[in-house]
């Protein structure tokens, strides 16, 4: 692989993943004003964007695995951090909308039965 090219795939996850992390930071302040509608909907749109960084990612490394050879690249080893990074918040903003939204439905029950 050319530097070149490992370098627009480093940037192309950068970019993705960048926009996955902002995406997340939207979904959570949806969810900080209880919209969880709203929240869910950007939480898929961020799964979407991570998919995309994580799929140039798979593909530059399967070309190293086939043979292909791969120069080091700090900027390469960046996105992979970047990327995996914003992975894990992904996965920690949707495990706070399934608390969130069972601690609303609790809320909710415990109303009823209240009358509240």
């Amino acid at each position: 692989m050319r530097e070149e090219d490992l370098v627009g795939n480093a940037m192309n996850i950068i970019l993705h993943a960048g926009e996955a992390r902002t995406t997340v930071m939207k979904a959570l302040d949806a969810l900080s004003l209880a919209d969880e509608v709203s929240a869910k909907s950007l939480l898929e749109t961020a799964q979407k964007q991570i998919t995309k960084a994580h799929q140039v990612h798979t593909d530059t490394i399967q070309k190293e695995a086939a043979g292909e050879s791969i120069p080091y690249s700090p900027l390469f080893s960046h996105a992979q951090d970047t990327l995996m990074t914003i992975y894990s918040e992904l996965n920690i903003a949707k495990q706070l909308l399934r608390i969130f939204s069972a601690l609303d439905q609790r809320v909710k029950q415990l109303e009823q039965k209240t009358g509240a």
